[in-house]
């Protein structure tokens, strides 16, 4: 209460907020939101699938040498099958052929848990041989300038040129652990040169791979003719 000139006058105050509406102003908010947030998604979703693509089909040429095109298989309980002609869940490989269209060999995508977080990677596997001729990290969290060297140092990398990865006389696994082992010591079938300060890392991909072939060469190995020639 104030008093002016003689006469009682009451200040007026505004009115109080009720909680009703700023419930539903803030609904409102999170609404458009939440709808701008999908816009954007659903719109570069078409370009990041097309990026990703890309990515993977360089990726395959390049831990495949002499590859020049290639062909998505999946493997399932019976075989492969053409990716592009069936629906089907299991894993995909990708196998790459020459110019000719003859077939140089597989690429194979495997991910496990490294020092920082997952790693996913691509390797290459030649059936003749019977080596892995190639590895590339295709996503990786590892601590920059320590483990993110499994994707820049020179001694790993080359170890992966030709890698022994042939298949027990049972054709249920591999004959030789793949195993990364101290750095300039590898000289045995499955053993990769470490990274000095990145231990945890160059390890995390040598058990990666080492699980990856274990699990899917046995089970592509009966079935290499499918894949024999480009069609």
């Amino acid at each position: 209460m104030t008093e002016q000139n003689g006469t009682n006058q009451t200040t007026s105050q505004p009115a109080p907020t009720s909680s009703a509406k700023l419930i539903a102003t803030l609904g409102t908010i999170a609404f458009l939101s939440g709808l701008l947030v999908v816009t954007v998604v659903e719109s570069t979703r078409e370009a990041i699938e097309e990026n990703h693509r890309i990515a993977l089909e360089r990726a395959v040429f390049d831990v495949i040498p002499g590859a020049e095109k290639q062909r998505t298989f999946i493997v399932t309980d019976d075989g492969l099958v053409d990716a592009d002609k069936n629906d089907v869940d299991g894993q995909e490989i990708y196998a790459g052929y020459d110019a000719d269209g003859v077939l140089q060999g597989v690429a194979i995508e495997a991910s496990g848990r490294g020092y920082e977080g997952e790693i996913r990677l691509l390797y290459g596997y030649q059936r003749e041989n019977e080596k892995i001729v190639g590895m590339t990290i295709l996503e990786s969290r590892e601590t920059p300038g320590l483990g993110d060297r499994i994707e820049t140092d020179e001694r790993f990398l080359a170890s992966f040129d030709e890698l022994q990865a042939a298949l027990d006389d049972a054709g249920k696994g591999l004959a030789h652990e793949i195993v990364t082992v101290s750095p300039s010591e590898a000289d045995q079938p499955g053993e990769i040169d470490g990274i000095t300060g990145a231990t945890v890392s160059a390890e995390a991909v040598g058990k990666i791979i080492n699980s990856s072939a274990n699990e899917l060469l046995p089970s592509i190995a009966p079935h290499w003719a499918d894949m024999e020639r480009e069609q």
